[in-house]
């Protein structure tokens, strides 16, 4: 008989460890439990769900139980939620959450991979028919039945995701109002580059209403009618979709004793180690290391959490592995305008300690003779007294994710804007300028290097 190893959760974290651990040591006995009826989605593609184009949530996943059990001998249990972890005795509590039956079962090894849960603000109303948040498949599936009826949504939080529905659900038929309690939507970027996403979006008839956060949600019989907020401002709407963040589900480790750190997360070394030997945690759940300052962050990514498992399934089977860290590299789309970064913002870099400053450039990212090219704004944060890159900010159109992530690679190797501007890349009229943007915001950042 192999080790006995229980992973709680089953979405990216957890099912990458798990498929892990297996692959290198096909003697472990995996067992999974995921509170939700879904497996190995996409939560990513969720707004894209709700704004019908994708029709089947299905089409989200990527392994149902069934596989896991067959396919690959990790038998994996939905609506099924863990609801203690006794260390003392190495055991799990968990509840079947279809019947009710509640049982133990033992580990020699346990990953905790609870992912994270939305931030639900301090005001009235939350209780309301109407009020949804975006985490799960459910969640998605609720959401957009509710359109059917509901025709004017208020998003709560101008973050990446909240920006996603807006597009979404405008694009639906519903009218959007955005409320973003900060003076500006997505204050890590710049300035010039916020201003441009707000424009877009209100191209678009998203409303949008900037330093305004909500005194309550106002209803009647129990549903949502409106939204009142703190200046006193009431907006009829039908529905409520709460987006201010997420923080980490870590309330099993702190009922066990596990240590937590920043927001909560759980702490882990740089083998997804927890401060139990016998336990590895991984995902949303977990306090993260910056690669650039070594400090701790808090970065909630599908693909750091896709790594972490799979590092925390390598360890756990004896594998010398570990995570490096991360730079928070995102990409979205908001209609028609791309938005990039990775890595420090001016105003991170100077909190961190680095001379630092901001260049900012434009540049087409074809040939200007070929049709068919969009304009590549970068914004990039370097180390004035070393030259040393240490952020990237892009918006444009769909060739920002790309490079995005040669910065990111950059960064990552501790590369000088100097050397990113030596870089030998590829030139194509249909592809990319002779000067890639790349290169041209490189040269420019060259020039606000103090030189010795």
């Amino acid at each position: 008989m192999g080790e006995k190893v229980i992973v709680i959760g089953g979405t990216a974290a957890g099912l990458s460890a798990a498929s892990k651990a297996k692959r290198v040591r096909s003697d472990l006995e995996i067992e999974v439990y995921e509170k939700t009826g879904y497996i190995s989605y996409g939560a990513c593609g969720l707004p894209y769900f709700v704004g019908g184009m994708i029709d089947d949530p299905n089409d989200l996943v990527s392994l149902f139980p069934d596989e896991m059990a067959n396919k690959r001998g990790i038998p994996t249990h939905a609506h099924h939620a863990v609801t203690a972890i006794d260390r003392a005795h190495k055991t799990v509590s968990v509840t079947d959450l279809d019947t009710g039956r509640q049982f133990q079962r033992p580990y020699d090894k346990l990953v905790i991979a609870t992912g994270a849960v939305p931030i639900r603000p301090d005001i009235p109303g939350t209780e309301l028919d109407g009020v949804y948040y975006l985490r799960t498949v459910e969640d998605g599936i609720f959401l957009k039945q509710a359109l059917s009826t509901r025709r004017r949504i208020a998003i709560l939080g101008g973050g990446f995701i909240g920006l996603e529905m807006a597009e979404e659900l405008t694009q639906a038929g519903a009218e959007v109002h955005i409320f973003e309690q900060l003076p500006r939507l997505l204050p890590f970027l710049d300035e010039q580059f916020s201003q441009t996403t707000a424009q877009t979006l209100a191209a678009h008839g998203v409303h949008l209403h900037t330093g305004t956060g909500l005194r309550a949600i106002l209803g009647a019989e129990g549903k949502v009618t409106a939204v009142e907020t703190r200046d006193g401002q009431r907006v009829e709407t039908d529905g409520v979709l709460i987006s201010i963040g997420v923080r980490p589900a870590s309330d099993l480790a702190r009922d066990c004793g596990l240590e937590l750190g920043l927001k909560g997360g759980i702490v882990v070394d740089g083998h997804q180690r927890t401060s139990d030997p016998s336990i590895w945690a991984c995902g949303d759940c977990v306090e993260m290391k910056y690669l650039i300052t070594g400090g701790p962050v808090y970065v909630p990514l599908g693909t750091t959490a896709n790594k972490q498992g799979r590092v925390a399934g390598g360890s756990l089977a004896g594998e010398d592995t570990a995570f490096p860290g991360v730079l928070g590299s995102m990409v979205t789309k908001v209609f028609e305008l791309y938005i990039a970064v990775t890595g420090l913002s001016l105003e991170q870099a100077r909190a961190a300690g680095y001379d630092a400053a901001a260049s900012l450039t434009s540049k087409r990212d074809r040939a200007s003779y070929y049709p068919g090219g969009s304009d590549t704004h970068t914004c990039l944060i370097l180390d004035r007294s070393s030259g040393k890159l240490l952020g990237a900010q892009l918006v444009g159109g769909p060739t920002v994710g790309g490079r995005v992530d040669v910065y990111a690679t950059a960064i990552t190797a501790g590369m000088t804007v100097a050397q990113v501007n030596d870089l030998d890349l590829v030139y194509a009229p249909p592809v990319a300028p002779v000067y890639d943007p790349i290169l041209i915001a490189a040269s420019q950042a060259v020039k606000l290097v103090v030189k010795k």
